[in-house]
């Protein structure tokens, strides 16, 4: 019972503590005007931090929607991530019968897999989409799995993929109690906002990405004039113009994809860049013929406001050190069993920038248990350290065990003992 009654209590004394660090600096802060969602056209849009993810402005971000050609930055960046541009890709009859917009191509031509990837980003042609797809993915279904796959790999959790290019689209699938469910090709513009971010800003083929989506024009031939360099019969050239018309709209203006079909209305996904800070937005439904420009108007409030209130800081600019944290148990050197050993405590602190406006505040909280048990060793992570953003956490950086500290043993009590003969006035 003795044995029972201790061990309750080492479970209640190692309950996390939490302190609190109060932030004068932030509390200083002015109020920044707040944005006037109402304004926007779009019925679904985010402003996004590209390089931590975090939301600046929404408005009903995660309602999942129907988000047309924009799609297709998923299917680009999937692409260069997962074949090679020399590839080359066979026409199939599928791929030909795609819809406008389209590249029209035909049924057993050949196409480097980078002409394709300008003609998708460029012009947008549905048939480039399908023969990529099906190219990379075996089938536009396998290819389809990849980008859902991707998606949940980068967080986007509310997103669902069917087709590469965007065309409305839904299938019959099995839920978790194995009963029959529509799903249909849609995202979130907060997802949206994210796939982009990941394109420009953590992708291993960021750069790749952005060299297609900012060339201005593109010339390129099917594989068989390329293999006979003469304008036989069967040979074919294509020039493809960029339609990101926001790309000289505004200045620091990265990256971006329209995108158009009758349940979507006009999307669009974009970046920018300005004075170190990368922005990305995502529009959904953003008007209907003849509403082509709302997505502009839109587009150019939310970057404006985003570079005229938020500023890049280090939120983990802040100075803590930990108090160290007793240890039951430890053999340390106190052979008078009066007092526990003091396990010192550092901080494995990062850098992490954030866009912050002058009304965000910042908290830091650390939790740390009230003692541990021995042995303890060096850099075992024992709590941490919470940065919040207007409540929400944003980082986290470990607190870490600055020492070892070892359980007491049966040599370490005998000493006790032969201490306390030959020192009786112990």
């Amino acid at each position: 019972m003795k044995r029972v009654l201790c061990y309750l209590t080492a479970i209640i004394i190692t309950f996390l503590s939490i302190f609190t660090l109060d932030l004068p600096v932030q509390a200083k802060r002015k109020k920044t005007a707040e944005f006037d969602k109402s304004q926007l056209y779009a019925r679904s849009a985010v402003l996004m931090d590209a390089d931590s993810g975090r939301l600046l402005i929404e408005k009903d971000a995660d309602h999942p929607m129907p988000m047309a050609s924009t799609t297709k930055i998923m299917t680009c960046i999937l692409t260069l991530e997962s074949a090679q541009m020399d590839d080359l890709v066979t026409v199939s009859a599928y791929a030909a019968k795609m819809p406008e917009v389209k590249l029209h191509i035909m049924e057993g031509e050949h196409y480097r897999l980078k002409d394709l990837l300008y003609s998708l980003m460029l012009e947008s042609h549905n048939d480039a989409a399908v023969a990529i797809a099906e190219h990379v993915g075996g089938s536009v279904e396998g290819f389809a799995q990849m980008m859902n796959e991707k998606a949940k790999s980068i967080g986007c959790m509310d997103t669902f993929f069917i087709t590469p290019n965007g065309l409305d689209a839904s299938v019959q699938v099995k839920d978790s109690q194995g009963a029959d469910s529509t799903k249909v090709h849609s995202t979130t513009a907060s997802d949206l906002a994210g796939i982009m971010s990941y394109c420009i800003r953590q992708s291993p083929k960021k750069e790749e990405f952005l060299k297609i989506t900012r060339t201005q024009s593109y010339t390129f031939h099917n594989y068989e004039q390329e293999k006979s360099q003469t304008a036989a019969p069967g040979t074919r050239s294509f020039t493809c113009v960029n339609h990101n018309a926001f790309l000289h709209m505004m200045d620091g203006a990265l990256t971006g994809k329209t995108g158009f079909t009758g349940n979507a209305g006009y999307c669009y996904v974009g970046a920018l860049e300005s004075n170190g800070r990368t922005f990305a937005i995502a529009l959904l439904a953003c008007g209907w013929p003849n509403n082509k420009t709302y997505k502009w108007k839109d587009a150019r409030k939310l970057f404006q406001y985003g570079i005229d209130h938020y500023e890049q800081k280090d939120i983990t600019n802040y100075d803590y050190v930990p108090n160290p944290i007793p240890v039951e148990h430890g053999a340390g050197k106190d052979r008078l069993l009066k007092t526990k050993m003091q396990l010192q405590l550092m901080i494995k602190q990062q850098e992490q920038k954030m866009l912050l406006s002058e009304s965000d505040s910042v908290q830091v909280r650390a939790e740390l248990p009230k003692q541990l048990q021995a042995p303890v060793k060096k850099n075992t992570k024992v709590g941490s350290l919470n940065y919040y953003v207007n409540g929400e956490l944003a980082a986290q950086m470990p607190i870490l065990a600055a020492q070892d500290i070892k359980k007491r043993s049966l040599r370490w009590y005998f000493m006790l003992v032969l201490s306390r003969y030959f020192y009786p006035y112990f």
